[in-house]
């Protein structure tokens, strides 16, 4: 017997915040890794844009993190790039807060 083929036509569309949201994640956590990288390969002896870097990324995932809050209570939308985004801003604001926080104890 053959299969039905069942389509859903819908006019649902990944909002915009959801979409810049992923962007700030992606942009953030791979920024940290650089940083972290080359300050690994530098043995700890770093210019100051270093840290001017992880503090523009801790704010930018903030932001990030918020356009994600905000697109996922929009309704009849997709939801996959909102929780993208908070999962990866996320990610970047624990990473930040596990640079100060190992900081603090050197």
């Amino acid at each position: 017997m053959s299969q039905k083929k069942n389509y859903m036509f819908t006019n649902r569309r990944h909002s915009g915040k959801a979409i810049m949201s992923t962007v700030f994640g992606v942009l953030c956590t791979v920024s940290l890794v650089v940083v972290v990288v080359l300050s690994y390969s530098r043995s700890g002896d770093v210019p100051a844009g270093y840290g001017f870097t992880g503090l523009f990324a801790a704010i930018l995932s903030l932001v990030g993190m918020l356009l994600g809050v905000m697109a996922l209570r929009e309704a009849d939308r997709f939801k996959l790039f909102g929780w993208l985004g908070i999962l990866l801003n996320g990610v970047s604001l624990g990473a930040v807060s596990g640079i100060l926080y190992a900081a603090s104890y050197l």
